[in-house]
């Protein structure tokens, strides 16, 4: 398994809609997620910067390429769009992060 972690950019005030939104995430989205081999995702907020941490492990990483060709990933973008920043084809700013540290 490899580690995979990106930073996005969540609006201003929109922490507890973004919470909502993931509280009631979409079981075909998690489905799809799943069938691609992603395991251990989380997402973190720094409240004071509104930044997104997110985190997740996956044995091909490369596969994660093939999400915005899915209708579901893309009905998600476009559903969070309006709450974080977004590209124009609606799928999430995203910054890929370097891993520095780890301790197993």
């Amino acid at each position: 398994m490899q580690k995979v972690a990106f930073k996005m950019q969540l609006h201003q005030g929109q922490q507890a809609e973004y919470q909502r939104r993931h509280d009631e995430i979409w079981p075909e989205l998690v489905c799809l997620l799943k069938s691609i081999g992603v395991r251990d995702y989380s997402i973190f907020l720094d409240p004071q910067t509104y930044a997104l941490f997110g985190v997740l492990s996956i044995e091909n990483p490369a596969l994660l390429d093939e999400l915005p060709k899915h209708p579901v990933m893309q009905k998600w973008w476009k559903y969070m769009g309006d709450i974080m920043d977004a590209n124009p084809d609606n799928s999430p700013v995203s910054i890929p992060m370097t891993s520095v540290f780890y301790l197993p």
